[in-house]
């Protein structure tokens, strides 16, 4: 499967996670998250580039648990809530927002 954005095909895996990491930009982003309804906020950016971060640090995608801790050591214990990502990313914060991050599919996430 592919993602048309500007004129450029992007691959993606039946789920609509990118097949290469290296392809993510902030346009394809905004283009993933327009497949999952969601319009990108600040907030949103922040999740993502941190999520960013973690992968960068872990060389893994993290479960919600993992993805609750580091957002609230790096943005504070009112944003380290799952109520909080579960408002930016529905249903399914650590995958939505794995997938707009441009990551791999968390482990656990079905």
């Amino acid at each position: 499967m592919h993602l048309n954005i500007d004129n450029q095909e992007v691959a993606v895996d039946r789920d609509g996670f990118l097949v290469n990491l290296q392809d993510w930009t902030p346009d394809i982003a905004e283009k993933l998250a327009q497949e999952e309804k969601i319009e990108l906020t600040p907030e949103h950016w922040k999740v993502i580039f941190l999520l960013r971060e973690f992968y960068a640090e872990f060389q893994i995608s993290p479960a919600m648990r993992a993805l609750v801790k580091y957002i609230e050591k790096k943005l504070g214990p009112e944003k380290g809530k799952s109520v909080y990502l579960l408002s930016l990313f529905p249903p399914s914060p650590a995958k939505v927002a794995s997938k707009i991050a441009g990551l791999p599919r968390p482990t656990n996430c079905l």
